[in-house]
């Protein structure tokens, strides 16, 4: 049953954020959210108060990118290179299917919010999915073992969202998915062993 409530849920964000990319934020309707999600009313009111609250679930969005490609990607892959292609994926996907307005508007929430920072919840799979990789990786002898897996994990995350709020800034003025596959190994170098 909890997986079935997830399922709805995702269902009603991937739709979201669909909408969003094809229509924009304020032209679409919650009616066109439960249409293309398949669900109804009363489930898109249970998991959100509004249309306002889906700006906070990209994170979700996110995290879905990251089981998908947790379930597909190579387990002989260096740990290092696994971590790249993480970042690849997921900024491809946000280039490709998240305006650069509505990215900019989540991550502003994210600085005026007193209360749910999406991004840094540490509950969320892209954190576990990240320990597992970096722990895997200095068990391999593949990156560090003299930082700990937190810091490097919190490294990565702030290199992520640094290159994110940057190309908001730049007003999405050069591909983020190239400039992170120059940026990021030379950010995150310091770490392989």
């Amino acid at each position: 049953m909890a997986r079935q409530s997830a399922d709805t849920r995702n269902r009603i964000i991937a739709a979201a954020w669909e909408l969003f990319y094809e229509n924009g934020y304020d032209d679409t309707t919650v009616d066109e959210i439960v249409e293309r999600s398949g669900t109804s009313k009363g489930s898109f009111y249970h998991y959100f108060p509004g249309k306002d609250a889906l700006l906070g679930s990209l994170s979700a969005l996110f995290d879905e990118k990251y089981r998908s490609l947790s379930e597909t990607i190579d387990p002989r892959m260096n740990s290092f290179d696994k971590l790249m292609l993480l970042n690849r994926e997921l900024f491809f996907m946000i280039e490709n299917t998240v305006s650069l307005d509505l990215l900019t508007q989540m991550l502003s929430t994210q600085l005026t919010t007193s209360s749910e920072r999406h991004l840094m919840d540490r509950n969320r799979y892209y954190f576990k999915f990240l320990r597992r990789i970096c722990a895997e990786g200095q068990e391999r002898g593949e990156l560090r073992d003299d930082i700990p897996i937190t810091e490097i994990i919190r490294s990565y995350a702030l290199e992520e969202r640094a290159l994110m709020y940057d190309w908001c800034i730049c007003g999405g003025s050069y591909s983020l998915t190239q400039y992170a596959s120059v940026q990021l190994p030379r950010y995150l170098g310091y770490l392989k062993k």
